[in-house]
């Protein structure tokens, strides 16, 4: 750092310290922290940027001003009482025009308003007490109303953008200013209306109806997307306001099928869809896959239903399990997705029944073990066991969704041993019916293939897959090397025992897992721990 350049900075005139603020931003620009920097110098470097800033006439000095504030606002030391020693929130709120609802956008004082937002959005990120400022001056309810003016197709895009990336971090570091910005300043039909538009603006009317955003709109699109989240998470929808949900459902169904230029982009685009789904109400889900008006068009149906949205979110989702990253992050990459299915697959049969034929088709291989394979059902019963048992329990009551809570349809697609975690859960260890299975309908048609009704009673309930007949390991030992192996099993099994390693259970009347205090209260239970292989496995 150039300690002399920033003193020149603070102690020279005007024009001098133009230069200077030039010299210190071009050698910043990737810098983080000022260590070097003192107290006293810290403090007098933010005092004389301020004079400058709300001093000068000349818009480049003031650009300056608000471009080092933005590199100087990384640091997060003395932050809090710097930022609040002068008006500096003032003097943004007036150059970025949020304090004049007549304010005229010009080339020259947009340039300015655009480098005090960017100044703004660093302030904010790293200090709440700035954020807890910005709702107080009223510049974060400025911002709503302004979203009024976006549809002026003069109105600048990078005002938009700068505006929305403020209302997502203001809202996400202080959540009391959601309530404010739904129920008084309408934010979530503003921001549904900006979406709307964005759409308008990018669809080429032709034989194809084609919807291509480019990069600024799916930018854009992307702020509002997770501005939204932030204002309708944990949210209790009044039914006066379900019909704007559904308006919003079915608009993100319209982004998750429209292509982005350039294309990398879609899988941005695509995970603040998903993240915002996971908000919406089950009562909209329905929108997700509109009846087919015209048979003729050339769409995916099924049943009467338009699920190119489900085939999107499947392709998401395989994308996804095939680059899952480390299994620390498959929690945060995996499960919006699949709580939006499982939502989906709870509140509408179309979309369960859809997602079933998809991810447990009739059962053709029942040679290779559920995990095994690159099947999505593959990928989903290896999650069964995962380490993250918030993403292993998502899984499991997905899958329980799709087989209509069926205990023994589970244990066919999965096998008993991956889905044991989820029957503990559920008292279902003794296999008996979950009483929400009632919900499902029972009209179905029998799915079971050829192939396994071929070795239906070979298959390995616990493994869920033929199991080939095994030699017996004892057939060629004497009654004494029996009874010296089982005795030794006894003596290992003791000390597992008695060092803690284990603790023998049984399954107790509840169907839950029960400690008990000597192996042979085991026997008590044997009779009734008797497997029956009999299916009824239909949709």
């Amino acid at each position: 750092m150039d300690i002399e350049n920033i003193k020149l900075i603070i102690g020279a005139k005007d024009d001098c310290s133009t230069d200077a603020l030039k010299i210190f931003i071009d050698k910043s620009e990737k810098v983080f922290t000022f260590p070097n920097l003192d107290e006293i110098i810290r403090k007098d470097l933010w005092n004389r940027i301020y004079n400058l800033a709300s001093c000068t006439s000349d818009e480049q000095t003031q650009a300056y001003c608000f471009s080092a504030l933005r590199i100087l606002g990384r640091d997060q030391k003395l932050l809090d009482i710097l930022i609040l020693e002068n008006d500096w929130l003032g003097l943004i709120k007036k150059c970025c025009g949020l304090d004049d609802p007549d304010f005229q956008f010009t080339d020259k004082n947009k340039f300015v308003a655009v480098e005090a937002e960017k100044s703004l959005c660093n302030l904010v990120r790293n200090s709440q007490k700035v954020a807890k400022k910005c709702c107080e001056n009223d510049i974060l309810y400025n911002i709503i109303d302004r979203m009024k003016l976006y549809k002026n197709c003069s109105f600048p895009a990078e005002i938009k953008f700068f505006d929305v990336k403020l209302v997502f971090i203001i809202t996400a570091l202080c959540p009391a200013s959601r309530k404010t910005l739904r129920d008084e300043k309408n934010a979530v039909f503003y921001h549904v209306d900006v979406l709307h538009h964005i759409l308008d603006s990018s669809r080429t009317y032709n034989a194809n109806d084609i919807i291509s955003l480019n990069d600024e709109s799916v930018n854009l699109s992307c702020e509002l997307l997770k501005s939204l989240f932030n204002l309708t998470v944990h949210v209790k929808i009044d039914e006066n306001d379900m019909n704007m949900y559904k308006d919003l459902m079915k608009l993100l169904r319209e982004y998750l099928l429209i292509s982005t230029d350039p294309k990398e982009k879609s899988n941005i685009l695509h995970n603040d869809v998903i993240n915002l789904l996971t908000n919406m109400p089950n009562q909209c889900y329905s929108k997700l896959i509109p009846s087919m008006e015209d048979r003729n068009e050339k769409v995916l149906e099924y049943r009467g239903h338009n699920v190119e949205c489900l085939k999107q979110i499947l392709e998401i989702l395989k994308k996804k399990l095939i680059n899952d990253g480390s299994v620390t992050q498959q929690h945060e990459i995996l499960s919006p997705i699949l709580t939006v299915m499982y939502k989906g697959a709870c509140a509408e049969s179309i979309i369960r029944k859809y997602l079933r034929s998809e991810i447990l088709p009739p059962l053709k291989d029942v040679h290779s073990r559920p995990e095994d394979g690159s099947t999505l059902r593959n990928y989903l019963c290896r999650l069964l066991t995962s380490p993250m048992t918030c993403l292993r329990d998502i899984v499991a009551e997905f899958l329980f969704v799709l087989c209509k809570m069926n205990v023994r349809r589970m244990i066919k697609y999965t096998g008993y041993g991956n889905a044991a975690g989820l029957f503990a859960q559920r008292g279902l260890l003794g296999c008996q019916q979950d009483e929400e299975a009632s919900k499902f309908s029972s009209d179905s048609e029998d799915s079971e293939t050829e192939e396994y009704a071929e070795h239906k009673h070979e298959i390995n309930p616990v493994l869920g897959c033929y199991e080939p007949p095994r030699s017996d390991a004892m057939a060629d030992m004497t009654d004494e090397q029996k009874e010296y192996e089982a005795m030794k099993l006894v003596q290992l099994m003791d000390n597992l025992t008695k060092s803690g390693t284990i603790k023998p259970c049984r399954v107790g009347k509840d169907g839950k897992p029960e400690p008990i205090e000597h192996v042979l209260q085991l026997r008590e239970h044997l009779k009734n721990q008797k497997y029956s292989q009999e299916d009824s496995d239909s949709d």
